[in-house]
């Protein structure tokens, strides 16, 4: 689809079959992992994109996607059974994450995780940048150091054992402000004050084009992004 025909209609279809397929394909009772997750479709953020295809910055009107993650949530709920949990302006992920099922009832479908596919945290936010860098060796220790050290309000983060290699996992909550570049620094530095050296960072899925062009290509290159891992540079070709 061209980015003039791309509907919101069009993203929640997607959505609601991707769900479908996960839970009849992923069993979490024989799942293992590193990074948080409490569901086969652990999360679903729907994030607002203006008419040019920018994504949403924080501050921006979350309407759309708010009305969006309503919609997923009563439907994975009624036709997929399962109990989801909203976040957005009211509530972070990692609140949903704390408190689920303890003190927290789902926010649609019924009050116990599916018995393969868990829950489903169901988001309405701005546009966030995974990103992880990884170390040299397999210090995990210092990695959650590190993670510790690097933790804002506008960069979460978590140092895990990822198949024996030192991670340090973040996501970066206002990427305009505080991007790969920053944050790739920020570990660096605390790595080195460590001991440890860092052997690589990584994007995850994309990044807005605004931050990846604000780096010029040398920088983008060691921070591992890339002018064509950009939401804009995929929109026209969805």
């Amino acid at each position: 689809m061209t980015l003039g025909s791309l509907q919101g209609g069009d993203v929640e279809a997607a959505a609601r079959r991707l769900a479908q397929a996960a839970v009849q394909t992923i069993d979490l009772r024989r799942h293992h992992g590193a990074h948080p997750r409490f569901g086969a479709v652990d999360v679903v953020p729907f994030v607002p994109i203006d008419p040019t295809g920018a994504v949403a910055r924080p501050g921006d009107d979350l309407g759309r996607a708010v009305a969006a993650r309503q919609r997923f949530a009563a439907w994975a709920a009624t036709t997929l059974g399962l109990p989801c949990f909203v976040y957005g302006p009211e509530r972070t992920l990692p609140e949903v994450r704390r408190h689920a099922f303890d003190g927290l009832q789902p926010d649609t479908g019924p009050p116990v995780p599916h018995p393969s596919a868990g829950a489903c945290a169901v988001g309405a936010r701005p546009a966030l940048v995974a990103y992880n860098v990884w170390l040299m060796g397999n210090d995990i220790a210092a990695a959650r150091q590190i993670a510790s050290a690097v933790r804002g309000p506008a960069v979460r983060a978590l140092g895990l054992d990822i198949g024996g290699h030192a991670q340090v996992s973040c996501n970066l909550l206002d990427p305009f402000t505080v991007g790969p570049d920053a944050v790739l620094a920020a570990v660096t530095a605390a790595a080195h004050g460590l001991g440890v050296e860092v052997a690589r960072a990584e994007l995850v899925g994309l990044a807005p084009l605004a931050v990846a062009a604000a780096l010029d290509p040398e920088e983008r290159a060691r921070c591992g992004l890339d002018l064509d891992r950009t939401f804009e540079a995929r929109l026209p070709h969805a």
